[in-house]
């Protein structure tokens, strides 16, 4: 049996996924979804020394609890940055680590250290940089509310009930999970990979990435292995909200190894 561990990003947690895990569920898959320390509803164990590295072994005792052979490790903009700390300590759990409209992390990097070199300028970098100044207390990051979720957070796709409940269940954010550089070894990029990007209203897909292969980048030269396969959906940021469907049978497909590959360089 394959079971898919889901991360979820900021502002959000383990609930963001009932839709998507209820259909896994339903093809004969397991599904964990995480709920990350401090978010979501473990938000009362937020404070100021929740970091990245707790996040980290939040996923960490997931993957650890999961009793089927085969881990396909799915990580969400922001989670794909303890999915990858996780990859790297469980590599040999890990059958696939899965990019959901997500960076790709490298070592000695934080979150916001990749935003400010690599995001192109736009109001979503700009207010994402902006986190520290927004951080009550020096550490907690307020959830945005309904009208800054409709103005900043690429929701296509979604409807006004699932937004609701977006904002209603939104929790603030720990300072420390995005400041704190990762650490991590080539035994992430040695692993079988998936990507899917989310195109309405994003920066990035397919297309893209294959220009950034042809130029010679090397921090993506290792995505032209076979084992790395793409996908495309057509909606906002927010698939497991506007197109649980399709993103469930994306990943399965993913899983079984589907989808595009990148030719070399």
């Amino acid at each position: 049996m394959t079971a898919f561990v889901l991360v979820s990003g900021g502002y959000t947690g383990g609930w963001l996924w009932r839709d998507v895990a209820e259909r896994l569920r339903g093809s004969g898959a397991e599904a964990q979804a995480v709920t990350l320390t401090g978010l979501g509803d473990r938000r009362h164990l937020a404070g100021p020394g929740v970091d990245l590295e707790t996040h980290i072994e939040d996923v960490v005792q997931t993957i650890d609890h999961v009793e089927a052979d085969e881990v396909v490790l799915v990580g969400y903009c922001y989670g794909i940055y303890p999915s990858a700390g996780a990859a790297d300590r469980r590599p040999d759990r890990i059958a696939r680590l899965v990019h959901l409209d997500s960076p790709l992390p490298q070592d000695g990097y934080s979150m916001l250290d990749q935003v400010r070199e690599l995001m192109p300028p736009s109001p979503a970098r700009e207010r994402t940089l902006g986190m520290p100044e927004r951080a009550e207390d020096g550490w907690r990051i307020p959830a945005p509310t309904r009208a800054e979720w409709l103005e900043n957070g690429n929701l296509a796709g979604v409807s006004p009930e699932a937004l609701d409940r977006l904002a209603r269940l939104s929790s603030p954010m720990p300072l420390g999970p995005c400041t704190q550089k990762l650490r991590i070894s080539e035994k992430v990029a040695a692993l079988a990979t998936t990507g899917i990007f989310c195109t309405t209203g994003g920066t990035a897909d397919i297309a893209a990435l294959e220009a950034l292969v042809a130029s010679g980048l090397p921090m993506v030269q290792h995505l032209t292995d076979p084992r790395a396969t793409f996908f495309e959906l057509a909606t906002g940021h927010w698939p497991m909200l506007s197109v649980p469907d399709e993103l469930s049978g994306v990943l399965l497909s993913a899983a079984a190894g589907e989808g595009r590959r990148l030719g070399t360089a």
